[in-house]
Parts: structure tokens; C-alpha cells; sequence
């Protein structure tokens, strides 16, 4: 096997699937009033049982002063309610709101709007194996222990 066609053609079908999927999400925020970075923030309160303030910074890569300010941005756009934590008043817990969930659905739907359109440009052949092959990568790469070593190389 040569591991680098393998490397160097998935890194290829990553870039497309990322600047295809930003480029959608970026006009979706810009279209409706929102952030990429609100939207994002949406996406990871979403995903936790229990978020506070300083998680979402951690997240985010934002100091915890910022991160209070977006997150006062979408408390005042009706996005994400922020509770008292029951077992630690000075906490705050955060959990999108109705039109949080609304907005960030929409936001997923935007991102992903360009796939049903690769979809049509594939002939029946391509369509199966396509299915065939991404359900096996993504069993695979779900199925590799995390973290990985960061390991850069300098192609010259």
C-alpha cells in the first residue's frame, strides 16, 4: 500500500469537504446576523450534558472573558439560556434555547447543502461504492484511540 496516496488523497477530499462546508456555514452566519464563531459555540453547547462558562472558553480557545461575552451575545439573541448550577450557585450552566437548536439546525443544514448536489453527479456504480467505502472509513476512524501524536513533517 502507499500510505502516501493514501494521506495525500484524503487530505485532498478534506480540504474540498472543509472549504465547501465553511464557505456555506460562513454565508449562512453572515446571511442571518450570527458568527461563525456563535455558531460554533451552539455546536459545543449542544454536545454537553453540562457547560459552563470557562468550558466553553476552553473549547473555544477564548479566554474566559470572551467567552462570557459571546455567550452574553447569544443569551441576548435567544439562543442559549445560562442557569444557576444546583450545586454551585457561582456556576452557570448553559443549554440552547428553542430557536438555539432551530438556528444551529439550519446552520448544519446550510453546511452540508452542497452534498446532495456531488450526490446527483454520481453514476449508480459510483453512488455504492461511495456509500461502501465512507461507512468503512468512518467505522475506522471512529475505532482509532485518541489522542494521536502530532507528528509534522516539512513537505519540500
Amino acid at each position: 500500500m502507499d500510505q502516501d496516496l493514501f494521506v495525500d488523497t484524503m487530505e485532498r477530499w478534506i480540504r474540498v469537504v472543509m472549504h465547501n462546508s465553511m464557505a456555506n456555514l460562513t454565508r449562512y452566519a453572515r446571511e442571518n446576523g450570527y458568527s461563525v464563531q456563535q455558531l460554533m459555540a451552539l455546536n459545543f453547547i449542544s454536545h454537553q450534558k453540562a457547560c459552563g462558562v470557562s468550558d466553553l472558553g476552553d473549547r473555544m480557545g477564548v479566554t474566559s472573558a470572551a467567552a462570557s461575552q459571546l455567550l452574553e451575545r447569544l443569551v441576548q439573541q435567544g439562543l442559549v439560556l445560562r442557569t444557576e448550577d444546583p450545586n454551585d450557585r457561582r456556576s452557570k450552566l448553559l443549554a440552547l434555547t428553542g430557536k438555539g437548536e432551530e438556528t444551529l439546525n439550519d446552520s448544519e443544514l446550510a453546511r452540508s447543502s452542497w452534498l446532495p448536489i456531488l450526490e446527483e453527479s454520481l453514476s449508480q456504480d459510483e453512488y455504492q461504492q461511495t456509500i461502501q467505502v465512507m461507512k468503512m472509513l468512518t467505522e475506522k476512524a471512529r475505532s482509532l484511540d485518541y489522542p494521536f501524536e502530532l507528528e509534522i513533517s516539512s513537505k519540500s
